[in-house]
């Protein structure tokens, strides 16, 4: 029968997963983050479909191009999402897998790191989705100053030119 795990010798395997939980927290807020962003680009999209139905002819080439581009900036907030999501999954597994390994003495730092590795990788790939959407949303901004007929008018919510 093997023998029986320490105190100290747990605490210190739960000191080595605390900073991938700190991780994790970061990673919450920053879904967080990319959920609220998509509730606008969503609320902005049924604004606009609405205003589409009975359109000024003026507006209505301004306001296709403002929908693909909030078309756009809800397809990068999904893969940020589903990426910021895989990176904690992945993160998880690397927690699980350095407590298994402490449990059942088997040593696959290969499979921690590789988990770990992943997770950044994917984390950076949400944090470049998370960077393209800022840029869509500031194009978008600069779209709503724009007019098809010349002078600059801002496109207000509901539709109308101050």
């Amino acid at each position: 029968m093997a023998p029986q795990p320490s105190p100290a010798e747990i605490s210190q395997v739960i000191q080595m997963s605390v900073a991938p939980v700190f991780l994790l927290v970061g990673v919450a807020g920053f879904v967080n983050a990319f959920v609220a962003r998509l509730s606008r680009v969503v609320d902005r999209r049924r604004h606009l479909a609405g205003l589409l139905r009975a359109p000024d002819p003026e507006r209505e080439a301004l306001m296709l191009e403002e929908v693909g581009i909030l078309d756009r900036r809800a397809r990068l907030v999904h893969i940020g999402i589903t990426l910021s999501i895989t990176t904690a999954l992945l993160v998880c597994l690397t927690i699980i897998t350095v407590f298994l390994e402490f449990f059942l003495e088997v040593a696959q730092p290969q499979l921690v790191g590789g988990f770990f590795v992943l997770a950044m990788l994917c984390l950076v790939g949400s944090l470049l989705a998370f960077l393209r959407e800022v840029f869509l949303a500031i194009r978008s901004l600069k779209l709503s100053h724009r007019d098809t007929t010349g002078p600059r008018r801002p496109l207000t919510d509901d539709g109308e030119t101050p």
